[in-house]
């Protein structure tokens, strides 16, 4: 009994019941096949985008000023890796901060103005207790949206716009 390879062997060479046509289609399609078994080596594939909602508002006053911080989470923080939020030494630092995450993280009004900004988060985790405050008496913007930047690889992802109230 011949093997499975000895088979294939024997039909490449064109067994006596195989015209041209026949083995040329057939080494084709075995060439084909190792072809898509290579892997491939491509761009990493990118990360959703955020996807930002309010959790909550929270009264607190310093230095003699009342203000009120505007709490949120991201859905999705569990599709970013680790390494994403990790302290990146060899990027530039955030003020004196050298230790930064790789990955900082701004808020944004529906307009574009950057109104506060995380660089160094540590971990996916804590995009779950995002903030930015403004004092008391000030009307927040409609909407808010956030960056995140990921400074090693310079791709920014942008989440969607989130309401300012419940």
């Amino acid at each position: 009994m011949a093997s499975s390879a000895g088979r294939i062997v024997s039909l490449l060479r064109g067994g006596p019941q195989m015209n041209i046509r026949q083995r040329l289609r057939l080494r084709w399609a075995i060439l084909a096949l190792a072809v898509a078994a290579i892997p491939t080596i491509g761009p990493a594939q990118p990360f959703p985008n955020p996807i930002l909602y309010l959790t909550g508002t929270e009264y607190y006053t310093t230095g003699g000023k009342a203000f009120i911080r505007y709490r949120y989470d991201v859905l999705n923080k569990g599709a970013y890796p680790a390494a994403m939020f990790a302290a990146a030494p060899s990027l530039p630092p955030c003020g004196l901060n050298a230790n930064a995450s790789r990955s900082w993280v701004d808020f944004y009004d529906q307009s574009g103005k950057r109104l506060y900004g995380f660089c160094a988060l540590g971990d996916p985790a804590n995009l779950g207790k995002l903030w930015f405050a403004l004092e008391e008496g000030i009307i927040p913007p409609s909407y808010v949206y956030i960056e995140i930047n990921d400074r090693q690889t310079n791709t920014k992802y942008k989440s969607n716009l989130a309401d300012t109230t419940l």
